[in-house]
């Protein structure tokens, strides 16, 4: 087995440390220069090197939501692509989401999703199954066979949609509970979104677009709550996006109902005003909000009531987004710009440190996905899953560059911080001087 020696990164942001990787582990981490390697048992002799000063180590980023998009739609993205997209941007462990065609709401789909990640060697891919069959939100979908398959699911949702009936909802938070698994809701009521084209407000009415208001993702969060709460199981909320729904999760939360949340990068930096340029690519769901919206987001992150940072990294063909607005499917790639959108936000803001990225993009979503082996410290005797990040780094957003295989990003022409360096899965790079290995 191969080793890796990595020279003066800061881990987590903190002080300067020499980490040694022997095979699938990490072996030995010591502040630089303290240990003579030689002389640990751990000899780093034939190891290669990797000089990080100046650079932050982290453990590997997990996305609790990403769209891979096969089996069905291959022209969008491949269990292959999207895993190296994922790599190039820090990630060891995706979930990917159960829209695809035909839908993963069976042991036998979640299973050829699950090995076609293993094949692509780039990050573990972790399959999320359909709370309902085929999608259609009328009948549950076998939650128990695709938790007992190879697969293992532990994360259901039926995102792209919402699971608007309450009863089967409270069914799914039901069955679930028995093994320990979690419901993700897509929050959309959809009888108040019918012929929603962007945010409710100042800019949706100005521009003449139907308009998405907040209390349709608001209200479907705050019955899901109660709903975990009587039955007593866990509700995780996809993509929050307004400042009324953190409101209502902070409620939650104070009550000891079992919820977790997530916010995506685009939400935590992008507003409504950018539709102003008919642009399709700023068309998402949930849509961009307003500017007081991104801050309450921001302050929610940084203050644990939401747990996670996920991309909803949604890919779509050249010809899904170059057309007029109405037409335009809504959805934006994001694994390989995530981090740097949060050192923006948060980091670059003071309202997170390094630290708290590593809790926000990778112990806290691997808990809540249960993702083995990933979201781990990083110290002697874990699991080899790290990536490292030149904060210092500034560039320019080029999607031609992307490793996925669509384009469709808010931030092209965008300067960013940070690059992601290396990508290490259980000791093997999979990221090498910001390149694919």
């Amino acid at each position: 087995m191969s080793k890796i020696l990595i020279r003066g990164a800061q881990v987590l942001g903190g002080e300067a440390q020499d980490v040694l990787i022997d095979g699938e582990t990490i072996a030995a981490t010591a502040r630089q220069g303290e240990i003579d390697w030689s002389g640990t048992g751990l000899s780093a002799e034939g190891a290669t090197v990797i000089e990080a000063e100046g650079q932050i180590l982290l453990p590997g980023l997990v996305d609790l939501h990403t769209h891979l998009r096969e089996p069905g739609r291959e022209d969008s993205e491949t269990v292959l692509t999207g895993t190296r997209a994922a790599a190039s941007g820090g990630y060891t462990a995706v979930f990917a989401m159960a829209n695809t065609h035909p839908v993963a709401d069976t042991a036998g789909v979640v299973e050829q999703v699950w090995r076609l990640g293993k094949e692509s060697g780039y990050c573990d891919v972790q399959p999320i199954g359909a709370v309902t069959v085929g999608l259609e939100g009328k009948k549950l979908a076998e939650l128990g066979a695709m938790n007992d398959s190879a697969a293992g699911v532990t994360v259901f949702s039926d995102d792209g949609k919402c699971v608007d009936d309450a009863v089967i909802m409270r069914r799914a938070l039901e069955y679930v509970k028995a093994f320990g698994g979690v419901v993700a809701q897509h929050a959309q009521e959809p009888r108040l979104t019918e012929g929603a084209q962007m945010n409710e407000g100042i800019v949706s009415a100005e521009l003449g677009l139907g308009g998405w208001p907040a209390v349709a993702e608001e209200s479907i969060i705050a019955r899901d709550v109660l709903l975990a709460e009587h039955v007593g199981s866990r509700v995780h909320i996809c993509h929050l996006s307004t400042a009324g729904s953190v409101e209502i999760v902070r409620w939650a939360k104070s009550r000891g109902i079992d919820v977790t949340a997530e916010v995506t990068p685009h939400h935590l930096l992008l507003t409504d005003e950018l539709v102003r340029s008919y642009n399709p690519v700023y068309k998402v769901n949930p849509p961009l909000r307003t500017e007081k919206d991104v801050l309450a987001l921001r302050e929610a992150l940084a203050d644990g009531t939401i747990d996670i940072v996920a991309t909803d990294h949604a890919p779509h063909p050249h010809e899904d987004k170059d057309c007029e607005w109405a037409a335009a499917a809504m959805g934006m790639v994001g694994l390989e710009t995530a981090l740097s959108v949060v050192q923006q936000t948060m980091v670059e803001t003071g309202l997170l440190d390094w630290a708290g990225v590593a809790d926000r993009m990778s112990f806290a979503p691997a808990r809540i996905g249960r993702a083995t082996g990933h979201g781990r410290p990083v110290s002697a005797g874990e699991p080899a899953n790290l990536t490292l990040v030149d904060p210092a780094y500034r560039g320019v957003v080029d999607p031609a560059g992307f490793a996925s295989r669509s384009r469709n990003t808010p931030y092209e022409g965008r300067e960013l911080p940070g690059r992601v360096t290396h990508t290490i899965l259980r000791g093997r790079a999979t990221v090498v001087d910001g390149k694919l290995a």
